[in-house]
């Protein structure tokens, strides 16, 4: 809604008088002429106590001032007799307060009044409230669908906020405009910005222009079809001056060929025969000639022969006309970071998983090792295999020495048998460094 001062770096005639009426601008887009009869020297941007429309006074801010404004006012075809309200003063910091005080007051309103339609059963929507700087009225913008009444809504309002009360019914397009918003171009909306006269949107705007008649595209935030599909339908109805309309198919010897698609600023159109995907592109004039052949009875041979050679799309090389400040981070370097983790996780769960396994493997060798050394021993002469660890044996009470008082006789008397009986086998030994045993030995 800013507007740039273009004149003011131009000289003006020393016998020049400022031009005394100015450009305020309140919430919701609204811009009012007034008169600055007292010639205020203002600026743009600074905040104005000018006359209320119906008593008291309202602040704005400055939007245009100058000769810009004599300009505007021819532009909305405003006579300069219409202007009567006048400009009372800058705002003061008494102004200034009671005008922010207002303002915070529009949202709580607001949501009493909806309170008390709904109380009221009104097929009505509240969208916004303006309070004058004075606190002394406000308007009420709501939208429906035909008309209300609502007289005793007013009553109980009056009731309730203590001021006077305007009801304004306004559309689904102000409504947007006042409120606001971001389009799908992802630029502020043209209504709540600039636009100001709202023209008719059809369906014919989006056919003329080759667009897709889908709803939830061409609508807007305020449920119409969007304001700009009229921005270039005069410059397509120009190039749709030389192309023909009502085309379906064009006959030739070897069949029929239908029409696919038209390119309206390059003067091209498509057609294609039945079970073939190739299309032909033909230039209008083409088109045009072959269709007065149709008419006369003749047909040309084949549409391949006549189609356009389309020069392949140039690869154009991108280049950067600044340097990456941010660095030569990739946007997808958090994704390979989390990637990471979790290979690492997983890699550290398999490494436990792998010790826990050889753990219990272990402890089942050692059981069964365990079992093993338990077993009694089956023969005299067993031991145990190479590479078999030997598990100790719980020590048994040593025993008593031969011949103790704890043993019986009969194997003290065996012990001694043994021990006199070796004595004479080594005393019969002979000296025999072979190591042969002599032939008769007694067994």
């Amino acid at each position: 809604m800013e507007v740039h001062d273009w004149l003011s770096n131009m000289d003006m005639p020393a016998n020049y008088i400022p031009f005394q009426v100015i450009e305020v601008k309140f919430k919701g887009s609204r811009k009012e002429f007034f008169l600055n009869s007292d010639n205020i020297y203002l600026e743009i941007g600074e905040l104005v106590a000018v006359e209320g429309p119906t008593g008291g006074y309202d602040v704005g801010h400055v939007s245009l001032t100058g000769e810009l404004v004599r300009m505007q006012m021819k532009r909305r075809k405003t006579h300069l007799d219409q202007v009567t309200r006048k400009v009372y003063r800058k705002a003061t910091e008494t102004d200034v307060e009671k005008w922010k005080l207002a303002k915070e007051m529009e949202w709580e309103t607001m949501h009493k009044a909806r309170t008390l339609a709904l109380d009221l059963r009104l097929s009505m929507k509240i969208s916004d409230v303006d309070y004058q700087g004075d606190k002394t009225k406000a308007t009420f913008f709501y939208t429906a669908e035909g008309r209300v009444d609502f007289r005793e809504l007013i009553k109980r309002m009056a009731e309730t906020f203590r001021i006077r009360i305007e009801m304004r019914q306004i559309g689904m397009r102000q409504e947007a405009g006042r409120l606001g918003g971001i389009g799908s171009c992802g630029r502020e909306l043209c209504c709540s910005t600039w636009l100001t006269n709202f023209k008719t949107v059809s369906t014919a705007a989006a056919r003329y222009q080759n667009l897709s008649l889908n709803t939830l595209k061409l609508a807007g935030q305020c449920g119409k079809l969007k304001c700009c599909l009229n921005y270039e339908l005069d410059t397509y109805l120009d190039a749709l001056k030389d192309i023909p309309d009502r085309i379906e198919s064009l006959h030739t010897e070897i069949g029929v060929a239908r029409h696919q698609k038209t390119d309206i600023f390059k003067k091209l159109m498509w057609f294609s025969y039945a079970n073939q995907e190739d299309w032909i592109p033909l230039k209008v004039d083409r088109v045009k000639e072959i269709m007065a052949m149709n008419k006369r009875g003749e047909k040309p041979v084949n549409l391949k022969e006549e189609a356009v050679a389309l020069k392949p799309a140039a690869v154009v090389e991108k280049v950067y006309d600044y340097e990456n400040v941010v660095g030569q981070d990739s946007l997808t370097r958090l994704d390979e970071k989390a990637r990471n983790r979790n290979n690492n996780r997983n890699r550290n769960k398999n490494n436990k998983g792998d010790q826990q396994r050889g753990q219990n493997q272990n402890q089942g060798q050692q059981a069964k090792a365990q079992q093993q050394g338990n077993k009694p021993a089956q023969g005299k002469n067993q031991r145990p295999k190479q590479g078999q660890q030997s598990q100790k044996q719980p020590q048994s009470p040593k025993p008593v020495a031969e011949g103790g008082a704890n043993q019986p006789q009969a194997q003290q008397q065996g012990n001694r048998n043994n021990r006199n009986r070796n004595k004479n086998r080594n005393k019969n030994k002979p000296n025999n460094p072979s190591g042969t045993p002599p032939k008769n030995e007694q067994a």
